[in-house]
């Protein structure tokens, strides 16, 4: 039990460098310190960090979303004892979870064969959602916790599939803390933008998925979520990336915060471009990438720059459907274990 302690103080300390080490540290979210099992998985509708968001009410959704069926829950027992628990904030598009959250838990499963990948969702909203309309159940991160301590788990690596070190990413780092004396070795890995190395490889990835619409003329403009917290400085950072890096028709904005549309906006306008490409810049296309970003709505993007005068095509694929994406996060686990 005293290696135990001494392994829940170690985690604690290395989650706090973690968050303090990129983009110069953030604020806790209030009331994040003394949470019971459970915070990071009822707080926040909205994600911090760009991975999904809420979805609509049963009402509005006039959409398809795709086959539920097709989709892995990873929600298995019997699963031995070592685990592999990839956290995200989750997406209610079906079709879009399988793509990319999906996608990144096969490639989990693929450079990890030893360890059982299961899934757990950060966002109750959106669990809900899903077991309401499809009948399909999500654990969320204290089920998926308390599931690998019933199982018997002894080896558990949680990794989160969060864009930044924002709130939620927080959350999490802190409901795992709680359970470090459930098992003999827990680590936690680092989210997908940490390091300056990690913004090239985001970056590159963002220009090669968008090397066909790269004909001088047009501006590729990809949209994050946002936060109020200071990691919101990734988004300032990758555009400082990929303006240095030669790619000066690539514009980064955000839904919740800033950079902003208006200034994305203002920012084309001093081109001289005639077509305008949208994407998200968020692990999954869900909500915000389908209603924010492409919608026929007055206040999204797609209709501010056609109302602007450009033409506008829309996007809609993740961060995770893109290999290099999966890769960086299965690297993140192999840096975490070394570590």
């Amino acid at each position: 039990m005293k290696t135990r302690k001494i392994l829940a103080l170690a985690l604690a300390a290395a989650a706090a460098l973690t968050l303090l080490s990129a983009c110069g540290g953030k604020q806790n979210a209030p009331g994040s310190s003394g949470q019971t099992p459970g915070s990071a998985s009822q707080s926040r509708p909205q994600s911090s960090d760009g991975s999904a968001s809420e979805p609509p009410a049963e009402d509005d959704e006039d959409y398809t979303t795709g086959d539920a069926s097709l989709d892995d829950p990873r929600n298995q027992d019997s699963i031995g004892e070592t685990e592999l628990l990839v956290v995200s904030f989750g997406t209610s598009f079906n079709d879009n979870r399988r793509l990319t959250i999906g996608a990144i838990e096969k490639a989990m499963e693929k450079a990890f064969p030893d360890y059982s990948v299961r899934r757990g969702f950060t966002a109750q909203i959106v669990i809900d959602h899903i077991q309401r309309r499809d009948g399909e159940v999500i654990d969320n991160v204290t089920q998926a916790l308390d599931r690998a301590v019933d199982n018997g788990v002894k080896t558990l690596i949680v990794q989160p599939t969060h864009l930044m070190d924002g709130f939620e990413y927080n959350d999490v780092v802190n409901e795992v803390a709680q359970y470090a004396d459930a098992f003999d070795k827990i680590v936690m890995g680092a989210p997908l933008l940490t390091s300056d190395e990690d913004f090239q490889i985001v970056a590159q990835a963002m220009v090669d998925a968008t090397a066909q619409y790269d004909d001088g003329k047009t501006a590729i403009c990809f949209m994050g979520h946002g936060t109020e917290a200071e990691s919101n400085a990734v988004y300032a950072k990758m555009q400082t990336v990929l303006t240095d890096g030669g790619h000066a028709n690539y514009f980064v904005g955000t839904v919740e915060a800033e950079p902003s549309l208006d200034t994305v906006l203002e920012l084309v306008k001093a081109g001289s471009y005639e077509k305008v490409v949208l994407q998200p810049m968020m692990i999954v296309a869900g909500d915000h990438a389908n209603n924010d970003m492409a919608g026929d709505d007055e206040d999204t993007w797609k209709t501010a720059f056609e109302g602007a005068g450009y033409q506008v095509e829309c996007v809609l694929k993740g961060l995770g459907e893109y290999e290099a994406i999966q890769q960086l996060l299965v690297d993140h686990v192999k840096d975490a274990v070394a570590k």
